[in-house]
């Protein structure tokens, strides 16, 4: 971290054994990324009430260069924050998932979906179910009725464009989910 982490107490007794924690917490975050600016923690009781345990609330703000993370943890969410420790390890756990999300963003990490090839139909046989399908580099594809994810077979018309996704069939390469456009 570039900057020490500070820790707040408010409106309760510092306490050693929790600094420490969080402190051990805190560190284990740099695996995660390399590049923590900062990173603020926050412990409070949400209550005072006598018959019924504190709850805690932990505020975590984290800071790396591009982007601000802000965890809270509220007692009113989750009343596993009775314990104090507790509230700190789920704190810290939220925070550890958005810092990991955040740098797999950044490393480019990230999941892309593939848009399906489009195509144009290029003849219909009603009778025997089928249709074929050309893409826009010559590819001649074949479809069945049933693969007709978005319309109905007999609204298709030689030269409607379609996104479809591509198989080996038995003859040669076959479409499936072919949805109209």
């Amino acid at each position: 971290m570039q900057l020490p982490l500070q820790i707040t107490f408010r409106h309760m007794d510092k306490s050693e054994a929790m600094e420490t924690a969080i402190r051990k917490r805190a560190s284990q975050l740099e695996q995660f990324h390399d590049h923590i600016i900062s990173c603020r923690v926050v412990v409070e009781p949400q209550n005072h009430h006598k018959h019924k345990g504190n709850l805690f609330a932990i505020h975590i703000d984290l800071k790396t260069p591009g982007k601000e993370i802000v965890v809270s943890r509220n007692s009113d969410l989750h009343q596993a924050n009775e314990d104090a420790y507790v509230a700190v390890r789920d704190a810290f756990d939220a925070t550890r998932r958005q810092l990991e999300d955040h740098h797999r963003r950044e490393q480019g990490k990230v999941k892309t979906h593939e848009i399906p090839p489009v195509g144009t139909i290029s003849m219909l046989v009603p009778d025997e179910n089928y249709g074929r399908i050309e893409t826009p580099l010559g590819r001649d594809i074949y479809f069945h009725r049933n693969s007709i994810t978005n319309a109905k077979f007999d609204d298709l018309e030689v030269g409607s464009t379609v996104r479809f996704s591509e198989e080996d069939g038995e003859e040669g390469p076959q479409a499936s989910n072919v949805s109209l456009i």
